[in-house]
């Protein structure tokens, strides 16, 4: 598979990266199984989908020890990201940045994943109690033992931004530009899709003006860009979607014209390309330091996934998917 640096200090990883989260958290729980997460990371490794993207959070903490199964036979072949700021309660979720917890949660990370050293380590929110500069410096003070090998940063949540009329990615641009100061940033990581392109407007660019990586988290729109759920189906009570305004019964209907033009750029390519493959390539076409981060808990897909790396979209293509309708239904 085509390689890909994450950020100045030329971290290289597969074109298309492994999303993990799907695996033990927020989706269909009743669908997870152990042994099939296990096939799937094996075999993105094996494709050459080496970034594995995780958090201490997924599960909590289950997810992060799956993959130490994992990372245990094939640390040399894994570019392990793996993410640090929240805690999981009864009910909720509370974001916890400050530098002494930091450090005690990469400690535990590290006995889970079974490594020594972290490749990028991710603040996944800010902790509106703490400085965000005193939670990166922590951050930094593990590059510095060793523990870690980059540091990226998650976008903020977009609902007060909208609310406020402020651009998507304002308060992200923002908190990127205070610990710029502090220490490098290797990555960021926000939603870039098809249906959700905003990243594009201004989180984009300052990253490319940077030389900094930008992972982009649920390329497929959690699913629905790859053709294969149906309106009106329903989700599990667990699963996020079943209370996601865009995965409504009538939402999902009126959306079908974006997973239409998918197909018909798919078509040209043949009959073995799929909607799927089609929508992260248009990701992968947005620049070379743009590694799409699809999630999954299959062995098949994530075969077609890192197989995305080989559609190779022409200008026509790119015009088709850019005369797309903008999605319908609140993101929020």
């Amino acid at each position: 598979m085509e390689r890909r640096t994450i950020g100045a200090g030329a971290l290289a990883v597969g074109a298309v990266g492994l999303g993990c989260m799907p695996m033990s958290w927020a989706y269909s729980g009743s669908r997870q199984r152990g042994d099939e997460s296990l096939r799937a990371v094996h075999r993105a490794l094996d494709l050459g989908s080496t970034l594995l993207d995780t958090a201490d959070m997924y599960g909590p903490f289950t997810n992060e020890l799956l993959l130490g199964r994992v990372l245990k036979e094939r640390r040399a072949d894994a570019f392990v990201s793996t993410k640090v700021g929240l805690l999981v309660g009864d009910q909720h979720i509370v974001a916890n940045g400050r530098p002494g917890y930091v450090k005690r949660a990469c400690d535990a990370s590290l006995r889970r994943l079974q490594t020594d050293v972290i490749d990028l380590y991710q603040l996944h929110r800010a902790d509106p109690e703490v400085p965000v500069e005193e939670t990166w410096g922590a951050m930094a003070e593990l590059v510095r033992a060793g523990k870690v090998r980059a540091l990226g940063l998650c976008a903020v949540g977009a609902r007060g931004g909208r609310r406020s009329g402020a651009r998507l990615h304002d308060a992200t641009l923002r908190q990127l530009g205070r610990v710029q100061q502090v220490f490098p940033v290797s990555a960021v990581q926000a939603e870039l899709s098809v249906w959700s392109p905003e990243a594009l407007d201004a989180l984009l660019p300052w990253c490319e003006a940077r030389g900094i990586g930008f992972l982009a988290a649920m390329p497929l729109g959690n699913g629905f860009l790859t053709g294969t759920l149906t309106p009106g189906e329903g989700f599990e009570p667990d699963d996020l979607r079943a209370r996601h305004p865009r995965f409504t019964a009538e939402m999902m209907a009126a959306n079908q014209p974006i997973v239409a033009g998918l197909r018909r750029v798919a078509r040209r390519h043949g009959e073995e390309v799929t909607p799927a493959q089609v929508a992260l390539a248009w990701v992968l076409s947005q620049g070379r330091h743009v590694v799409p981060v699809p999630g999954t808990k299959h062995h098949r897909w994530a075969t077609e996934n890192a197989d995305a790396a080989d559609v190779h979209l022409t200008p026509e293509d790119l015009t088709t998917l850019a005369q797309l309708p903008p999605a319908q239904g609140s993101w929020d």
